[in-house]
């Protein structure tokens, strides 16, 4: 098992005690560039449920959101919101969604997001 960033999982474990969802980040993990906001897990999932429960199709499923989190020791992922997938020059979405990446899968990170502009 590779060793976490100890950096990376101070920030997470700094928004975790915070409830703060201002902390701006960009990771690689599995290639893949995300950039948004980090959320507190407890906030994270909230807002899902919530998406899910307003869904005709998916309102089964937020109940699964709703569960309490287990606090036995340090963060192990990050949850971001408002966040989009770096794919050339767009971000998709373009309003921003929310997602789940471990810290383990983090193979480059930089503080602050990511914006296009056309000018």
């Amino acid at each position: 098992m590779a060793k976490l960033d100890e950096l990376l999982v101070d920030v997470a474990t700094l928004v975790e005690s915070g409830q703060s969802n201002q902390m701006s980040l960009t990771v690689v993990a599995g290639g893949t560039v995300i950039t948004g906001r980090l959320a507190p897990e407890a906030v994270w999932r909230q807002r899902v449920s919530e998406v899910l429960a307003d869904s005709d199709r998916l309102g089964e499923f937020s109940a699964v959101f709703t569960a309490p989190t287990r606090k036995d020791g340090l963060p192990t992922h990050l949850h971001f919101h408002l966040a989009r997938i770096l794919q050339g020059t767009v971000g998709i979405p373009e309003t921003g969604g929310m997602y789940r990446v471990s810290i383990a899968d983090v193979s480059a990170w930089t503080v602050g997001d990511f914006s296009y502009s056309d000018h």
